[in-house]
Parts: C-alpha cells; sequence; structure tokens
C-alpha cells in the first residue's frame, strides 16, 4: 500500500508542481483528509465496495464541489481505480514531497523550563543561516533534562541536558570500577 500511495502522490506533486499549485493542492488533500477522517459516513462511503466508482465520483463532484479542478479529477481517478482508502497514506507522502520541495527542515527544542519565544525563534534562526533551509520549528518542556537542551534537527539529535551528561558521567563510573 506504501508504494501505491506514494506513486499516486509523486503523479499528484508533479501536477501540482506543473501548474504552480503545490501549496493550494497540498492545503485541499489535507482538509479532505481531515474531513473523512472525522465523518464516519463519508468513510463509510468511500472506502466500501458496496458503492460503485461511479457513485464514487459523484461524491467526490459533491464533496469538493469549487475545488481545484486537478485535485478532484485526482480524487475521482483513485475513486475509478478503487485506491480512495489509500488517501490517507497519500497525503502524508505528498507532504513529504512538499517539504522537500520548500527545503523545509523540521527542528524541535526541548529544555527542562519553558523558554520564551525570542530564544527558540533565535535557535531556529541560526539553525536557518547554518543549513540554508526553511525551519519549521517546534518547542517543547521535559522537566526530565534538569537544564541544558535537546535539539533535533530532522534526523540528528543534539543532547546538551545535564540529564545525558550525568548519565554519560554515571557510565564513565560504571565502567571505570
Amino acid at each position: 500500500m506504501e508504494e501505491i500511495a506514494e506513486v499516486y502522490a509523486r503523479s499528484l506533486f508533479e501536477v501540482a508542481k506543473e501548474h504552480g499549485q503545490l501549496d493550494e493542492i497540498k492545503d485541499e488533500l489535507g482538509e479532505f483528509a481531515d474531513v473523512l477522517a472525522k465523518n464516519r459516513q463519508l468513510q463509510v462511503f468511500f472506502f466500501s465496495p458496496y458503492f460503485s466508482s461511479g457513485e464514487k465520483k459523484d461524491g467526490v463532484a459533491k464533496v469538493i464541489e469549487g475545488g481545484n479542478e486537478y485535485f478532484v479529477r485526482f480524487l475521482e481517478l483513485l475513486a475509478e481505480k478503487h485506491r480512495l482508502p489509500v488517501l490517507f497514506r497519500i497525503r502524508r507522502a505528498y507532504d513529504v514531497l512538499w517539504a522537500k520541495e520548500q527545503r523545509l527542515l523540521e527542528v524541535s527544542v526541548t529544555s527542562a523550563v519553558e523558554l520564551d519565544e525570542e530564544t527558540v525563534k533565535a535557535i531556529g534562526d541560526r539553525i536557518e543561516q547554518q543549513t540554508g533551509r526553511r525551519v519549521e520549528l517546534s518547542s517543547a518542556v521535559d522537566p526530565d533534562l534538569i537544564g541544558g537542551l535537546v535539539v533535533r534537527v530532522g534526523n540528528l539529535v543534539m543532547d546538551a541536558s545535564v540529564r545525558n551528561r550525568l548519565e554519560r558521567l554515571r557510565r564513565q563510573v560504571a565502567s571505570a570500577a
């Protein structure tokens, strides 16, 4: 299913990119997936094999009335090919492609105490300067850190917390004994 989702997501992404509508289609895909996730009746209708692809295509037209023409055609294609149940995976794959295109880098800052907004923004700005990429910044509080910071940049983790330092010291003492 993941491979199918990636193929459809890439196709939608390429069409959106070709027509300069990456953001618009991302937003509509997200809205449609969110509505579908919250509405059990729509899920039953769109995911059920008991309804024909023609009925589902008509349903898409009614639900997405006035939507982006490429996105509506995409949903109609999914309905025709009985691929609507893969929609949530398609959304995730599209979001990944969109983030790469935007050169977006996820950064999370975790601290023992609440950091003021300016400090978190300064960390994000510094990472933007060093990487040359746009940063999507989030922050969290974890009192177990005792002090210091844990910064996650993409898949890289920089742990400068007191908890981490104490753990390293504990391991050194244990190995020396």
